[in-house]
């Protein structure tokens, strides 16, 4: 029987479970990934499990999140990670090395093998041909404990591509052109498939970009084949004994197709404040801008980077305009300053960025108020740049550089003056890997790091039986983990709960942890009930674990994404969709929530919830695993794991 790539890839993987869309399976995990936002916690929980070593093929610890050191929390953090992965087992990537996501690209990447990491941008890996996925530091713990990640068997939706791109049209176009298509919700458990004759007119970092982004889709991941593009873009990197050819059967069988010619797109945008909203640059030709950013782990290769350069070369940026560019990794900086892109972009008056997720994270470089600001970067959730009133708009490279230098909106195929730039995609890269540090051969008197401000892994308790409390926020639709738990000023307390509690919700109601607190102090339990797609973008499994911190035992939408819903799970809180829509709107903030015989209602699909405030009883729905139910009812996957150790 003739099987797409992803059957092969999960099929030589599976370890539980059956190939039928739908089924729960479990897979096992060749390599992981963790960033330093997400890495703590992490290891945190993979020193609770009591292992002495990792247990998968490669583990990588990167460092490219919390490099704004201000304070000591997040260099407390970083001497923590470099002493755990030694201790461990597990590569570790220096700050300065880059982003993980390129980097992990250039130097690990392997065709045909399963990467998990904690940042949701990891399906950047299917760009090489590998079933790449993002998940909650938990699951990526366990994964390095050697343990199956668990999820949905997927529907493989076939995305064919016909053609080639004109110039001035890239591959940030292309999956602009498939979120305009599928939108950013309603695509859980789904996997997008890039076939066609196009594929083979695309190289591995456009490849890559397009795979990044299918993250905002809600995808559980992207892939394209490994053919002669791949083995090229291995050769580069002095790896080509790492390739395989890989492809799916003709004659495949998918859940879905769309067709995208590429020889038909033009230039795109994504509009505040969804990467979903998506409209042409032709259509907003003329708008001021005022900020403009290039980089991050979407749009940082050193091909992106040498178009740039060339467009600016021998031209200064518009008075009105601050342009930043962060290459994406040591090494694409280090070729940069080698072949004289680097002087062409200081030159133009670009200020260089470190090679770090910085703006992307909402690190650094938030815009002024209101602020008009192009990215490439494949976020622009209201308020992530660190101004809330900001105005992000993500856009391809060229179509940045060129609202750089004129200070608008400018439309690539428009007669701008500019020439279009070489596209250079070397056959060598300049390979430094000194800034990697790889474990030692013994590492029995390695002695682990912890600062003031890294703490235990927070517990919670098993299930009871009645779940009584209160509506302690309500919000509405396409709610994010940014939302729920803020990033830039506030990362550096990720390693300590109790701090970074006090700030769940905090742009959207800044006193719901006192809530909270006030209603664990009264000995109820805390609810949040949310609209469509709720838990969307990062997979910061912070926005499960504070709230778990804070007493929330259940969460109620109208729909759940995937990596939010897993860990909603892991940490014990009951992810509940309503049955009926208009149910929503039988619910306000601080009504009395009533769930009885909780842990018996959730065996069955259907939960009765009581609305005592309003005399009402809504059905709701528990679309979990029997592996999730066990997770839920002893209260987190992490007292499982000690249970057992």
């Amino acid at each position: 029987m003739a099987k797409t790539l992803t059957e092969k890839i999960l099929a030589s993987h599976l370890e539980e479970g059956t190939l039928e869309c739908g089924n729960p399976i479990g897979i096992h995990i060749d390599q992981t990934l963790t960033q330093d936002a997400t890495g703590t916690m992490t290891y945190l929980q993979f020193e609770a499990m009591g292992l002495d070593s990792v247990q998968n093929e490669l583990a990588v610890s990167y460092v490219d999140h919390n490099t704004i050191q201000v304070g000591f929390e997040n260099a407390d953090d970083h001497h923590y990670l470099q002493s755990v992965a030694a201790a461990k087992g597990v590569v570790f990537s220096r700050p300065g090395n880059g982003i993980c996501h390129q980097v992990h690209l250039e130097r690990f990447g392997k065709p045909g093998k399963t990467l998990l990491g904690s940042d949701s941008h990891t399906p950047t890996g299917g760009g090489i041909g590998m079933i790449a996925i993002g998940a909650g530091g938990l699951d990526v713990a366990v994964a390095m404990a050697g343990g199956p990640f668990h999820l949905i068997s997927p529907k493989v939706i076939e995305i064919r591509l016909h053609g080639k791109l004109r110039t001035w049209v890239s591959a940030k176009d292309v999956i602009l052109t498939v979120l305009e298509h599928f939108g950013v919700k309603g695509n859980v458990n789904c996997i997008f498939e890039y076939t066609g004759d196009g594929v083979a007119n695309l190289e591995v970092p456009e490849r890559s970009t397009i795979c990044n982004m299918g993250a905002e889709c809600g995808v559980t991941t992207s892939l394209f084949p490994s053919d002669e593009k791949t083995l090229a873009f291995l050769k580069a990197q002095g790896r080509a004994e790492d390739w395989i050819e890989l492809s799916a059967d003709e004659g495949a069988a998918y859940d879905d197709l769309y067709e995208i010619d590429l020889s038909t797109l033009e230039p795109k945008v994504a509009c505040p404040h969804s990467p979903g909203n998506i409209a042409t640059v032709s259509s907003l030709a003329g708008k001021k801008v005022e900020q403009v950013l290039i980089g991050s782990c979407t749009n940082s290769s050193y091909a992106d980077m040498k178009k740039v350069a060339d467009i600016l070369d021998g031209q200064t940026i518009s008075e009105h305009v601050s342009l930043g560019i962060a290459p994406g990794s040591r090494e694409v900086l280090l070729m940069l300053s080698q072949d004289g892109s680097l002087a062409k972009m200081i030159q133009s008056g670009a200020r260089i960025l470190e090679s770090a997720c910085g703006f992307c994270i909402g690190n650094h470089q938030s815009p002024g108020t209101e602020g008009v600001s192009l990215r490439t970067s494949n976020r622009n959730f209201e308020g992530r740049s660190g101004t809330k009133s900001g105005q992000v708009y993500l856009v391809s490279p060229e179509t940045a550089a060129l609202a750089a230098l004129s200070g608008v909106f400018t439309d690539p195929l428009s007669d701008h003056g500019v020439a279009f730039p070489e596209i250079v995609h070397p056959t060598q890269f300049v390979i430094d890997d000194t800034m990697f540090i790889f474990p030692p051969a013994d590492r029995s008197n390695i002695e682990i790091t912890r600062g003031p401000n890294i703490g235990d892994p927070p517990k919670n308790t098993k299930l009871k039986e009645l779940l009584e409390g209160y509506a302690t926020i309500k919000v509405g639709d396409k709610i994010t983990t940014d939302h729920i738990m803020p990033a830039g000023a506030r990362l550096k307390y990720r390693s300590n709960i109790p701090a970074y509690s006090k700030f769940v919700f905090e742009g959207v109601d800044p006193s719901f942890s006192e809530r909270c607190i006030e209603n664990q102090d009264r000995g109820k339990d805390n609810f949040i009930v949310a609209g469509a797609s709720y838990g969307q973008g990062s997979s910061r499994e912070h926005a499960a674990i504070c709230p778990m911190y804070l007493g929330v035992k259940a969460v109620i939408a109208l729909s759940i994404e995937r990596i939010h819903q897993n860990n909603l799970c892991n940490f014990g809180i009951i992810p509940l969709t309503f049955a009926n829509e208009e149910d929503y709107q039988k619910i306000d903030q601080s009504d009395e929530l009533l769930i009885e015989d909780i842990a018996k209602q959730i065996e069955g699909r259907e939960v009765v919830l009581k609305n005592k405030t309003k005399s009402l009883e809504i059905t709701l729905y528990c679309d979990i695993t029997d592996t999730q139910r066990s997770m839920l009812i002893e209260g987190g996957l992490l007292n499982i794991l000690k249970g057992r150790n």
